[in-house]
């Protein structure tokens, strides 16, 4: 099959414009994806560090949950800094680690769209 110029149309049948459709829309379902990966992240960190200082009764079940994924999330932030009030670590540690993930959300996120923008 010869390949039509004037339609964008190539061999396989698909045009080019429709590919370049698909691509912007998987790359901005991927986006959103890690937009909110990296939210949800951050706030189960903010969740954690609000349930410790706060008194929560650690045998709870939402306690455990949250300090479980926590403690997955935080990526050795946990023992970063060592002040004497466990407390106090727990917030500059966490708090850390969630100011982190936000801060490598956007940098992904303006990665992501910097290839989504159209070709001229």
């Amino acid at each position: 099959m010869v390949e039509d110029v004037s339609s964008g149309a190539h061999e396989g049948g698909v045009r080019r414009a429709d590919l370049r459709r698909a691509w912007h829309r998987g790359l901005g379902v991927l986006i959103s994806i890690v937009r909110w990966f990296g939210t949800a992240a951050a706030a189960l960190l903010a969740v954690h560090v609000v349930l410790t200082i706060g008194g929560a009764n650690p045998d709870n079940g939402i306690t455990q949950f949250v300090a479980a994924w926590a403690e997955w999330l935080a990526l050795g932030f946990q023992g970063l800094f060592m002040p004497a009030d466990p407390e106090l670590a727990v917030l500059i540690n966490y708090g850390a680690a969630a100011l982190f993930w936000l801060f490598i959300t956007s940098l992904a996120t303006r990665i992501l769209s910097s290839l989504n923008r159209p070709s001229f």
